[in-house]
């Protein structure tokens, strides 16, 4: 992983997560929930929609549902598995996405004995950057 020192854990954000796992996630199609704090405070919710043909991860759900609410700026994400599996790093794909749609965004992992949050690019090192390849438009 990385070797950088991990952040202040927001515990609110696990325990909403840990909330909808446990009330919203049913059966084989909603099988992780994620919680984010949005720069003004609140905090958005969803669930993953699996699929075979690779459904969307929880957190990827989040960032549409973050959006449709108004939240286009995210500081911290987590997500929790169903049947208390507790916390659930996020895979590669959402990573990256956490990276170019939120660069500075905070991600908690570890356990629930010992949660830790630590910024996506410590969590992504040497990424590639979207950004980087976008045109000027200055």
């Amino acid at each position: 992983m990385t070797t950088a020192l991990p952040h202040p854990v927001d515990h609110e954000l696990i325990a909403a997560a840990t909330h909808v796992a446990r009330t919203r996630c049913r059966g084989d199609n909603h099988t992780v929930a994620a919680a984010a704090r949005a720069r003004d405070g609140r905090i958005i919710t969803a669930v993953n929609a699996y699929h075979f043909t690779g459904g969307p991860c929880a957190e990827l759900v989040l960032i549409g549902a973050a959006a449709s609410q108004g939240a286009y700026e995210l500081d911290t994400i987590v997500a929790v598995g169903d049947r208390d599996r507790g916390i659930v790093p996020p895979c590669g794909r959402c990573r990256q996405v956490l990276l170019d749609y939120f660069p500075t965004i905070e991600v908690i992992v570890g356990t629930a004995d010992l949660p830790r949050a630590f910024s996506v690019g410590d969590l992504l090192p040497e990424s590639y950057v979207w950004a980087d390849q976008q045109l000027d438009t200055a």
